[in-house]
This record gives structure tokens, C-alpha cells and sequence, in this order.
């Protein structure tokens, strides 16, 4: 009977130690799954004035996207926001999502991260930042944008890119959607089993949101189980966030179909009281 009862504690051991095993190894692919999609092109969202666009990454990534200038366009340089989506989201799938929510008084750029929709590459970490870094790069330098007037919208994973970016260049504005706290947090949450000091992935929102000193507004649904909505409570505190938006009945992936007109609005509030020409 104990040989038995051994032999049974030893070969969930055996079990235990090979998922974790695998869940360190595959650390990436758990976190950025990387979904593939076809190009394709704001006209295919019935935005005829958008266009498509490579970006070049400093390690040699080719990233994808649209870029949809301002409309009506403006004579001089004027604002942008950048938008950085959730996981298992492309440009691609986003096309209904993003002509409905775009503000077009300001310029939009949406691109896919590495290893996602039709981008290049594989995702990780570090590569998510370099490609933040890239589209920053790609907006700012565009001839009908003020550089200093730029806003960024990050929605889930797009949280961690957009924070990465609001700390790392001269971002006038952030908007976040169904933020997370951390990396670590997340794996918590979902994979308690894992052992935290098996975990190279930081995705430190809660950090970089404590260095802010720049305009922050967070939308978060009240029944998210993805990133609960405490996580969002504990990034609009430490990003001293003007607004916190609780939406009830919202999940992880329904926050502005939930938020309807509403969401709507108060996000294109945000944008032109911090990205117009005379905001501070």
C-alpha cells in the first residue's frame, strides 16, 4: 500500500516538475500567442483617407499597420494618438473596432506587434518594446504631426507597451483599457502553480505607472476575470489617473461594446483636452 501511495506522490512530481518545465520554457508563446491575420487596409474599414505602412525596427523587424491621417486634414502639424491592442487582437480583426472608435481630429497609427497579424518576427518582451519604440519613431517624424502632441491608447497587453512608451519618450497623454499590474500578477492569477522566481517576464505596469507624470485615464470593466478590476484600481492610483471608468457588466474583452457611447466619448474628451494646441 505505501509503495503504491509512492509511486503515485512520485509520478505527480514527475507531472508537476514537467508543466513547469514546459510553462518556463514557453513563458513567450503563453504571454504573446501571436496570432496571424491577412493584410489589410483602412479602405477595407471604409476609411478611404488611411493608409498602409511598413516600420522598420532597430533589430531589422518589419512591422505592419495603417496609418489614418486627421480628418479634415489640418494645414499645419497637428496631434496623434497610437494604439496598442490587446492579445490575440491584430489590425486586421480590430477594422470595425477601430473606425468606430477613432477621434478624427487627431492622426491614428495602429501597427502589429512582432509575430502578430502581418508583422514580421516572434514576440517577446523586450521586442514589444523595440517595436513601441520604432512606431514612436515612425509618428513623430511624420510631417503632419507635432511630435510633442502625441497620445497613446493601450488595451490589455497594450497596457504594458503603451506604459513601456509613455516612460520612455515625451507621450502627452495615455488612455488604458483593462490594464494589468504585472507580469508576475497575471502568472498568479492564472498559473499559481509556477513558482514566481521561474518567471523572466516582468511586464512591470505598476512601476511604470508610478513614474508618470503625464495625463492618465483608465477604463476597466467590473467583471473582468482576465485582469481583474483591481489591477485597474491599482494602476489609476499609482498613475494618479484624472478618471477611472468602471464599466459594469463589462469583462477583459467587451469594455467599449459594454461602454457604448459612452466610452466612446469620454475618450475623445481625453484626447482633445490633452492633444489640442493650447492643452498643457
Amino acid at each position: 500500500m505505501m509503495a503504491t501511495l509512492l509511486r503515485i506522490v512520485l509520478a505527480l512530481a514527475i507531472a508537476y516538475a514537467a508543466v513547469v518545465l514546459l510553462a518556463w520554457v514557453f513563458q513567450n508563446r503563453l504571454a504573446f500567442p501571436g496570432p496571424s491575420s491577412p493584410r489589410s487596409s483602412p479602405a477595407d474599414a471604409g476609411i478611404t483617407e488611411g493608409e498602409t505602412v511598413s516600420i522598420v525596427t532597430d533589430d531589422d523587424v518589419t512591422l505592419r499597420g495603417w496609418y489614418i491621417p486627421a480628418n479634415p486634414p489640418r494645414d499645419t502639424a497637428g496631434p496623434g494618438v497610437i494604439w496598442f491592442y490587446g492579445n490575440m487582437e491584430t489590425v486586421h480583426d480590430l477594422q470595425a473596432s477601430i473606425r468606430w472608435l477613432r477621434d478624427s481630429t487627431a492622426a491614428l497609427l495602429v501597427v502589429d506587434y512582432r509575430g502578430y497579424g502581418a508583422s514580421d518576427g516572434k514576440a517577446t518582451e523586450q521586442g514589444l518594446y523595440r517595436d513601441a519604440e520604432a512606431v514612436w519613431t515612425f509618428m513623430a517624424e511624420r510631417p503632419d504631426i507635432d511630435a510633442t502632441r502625441i497620445g497613446v491608447y493601450g488595451r490589455s497587453l497594450g497596457s504594458a507597451v503603451g506604459l513601456y512608451l509613455a516612460t520612455n519618450r515625451p507621450v502627452r497623454a495615455l488612455a488604458l483599457d483593462s490594464p494589468f499590474s504585472t507580469g508576475r500578477d497575471m502568472a498568479t492569477e492564472h498559473y499559481p502553480f509556477i513558482p514566481g522566481p521561474l518567471l523572466h517576464l516582468e511586464l512591470d505596469n505598476l512601476g511604470r505607472a508610478q513614474q508618470l507624470t503625464i495625463p492618465l485615464l483608465v477604463f476597466h470593466g467590473r467583471e473582468d476575470i482576465i485582469a481583474p478590476f483591481s489591477m485597474g484600481e491599482k494602476i489609476a492610483e499609482a498613475g494618479h489617473a484624472e478618471e477611472l471608468v468602471a464599466i459594469d457588466g463589462a469583462g477583459h474583452n467587451d469594455t467599449y461594446l459594454v461602454g457604448g457611447n459612452a466610452y466612446r466619448e469620454r475618450l475623445h474628451a481625453f484626447w482633445r483636452a490633452h492633444l489640442l494646441e493650447n492643452s498643457p
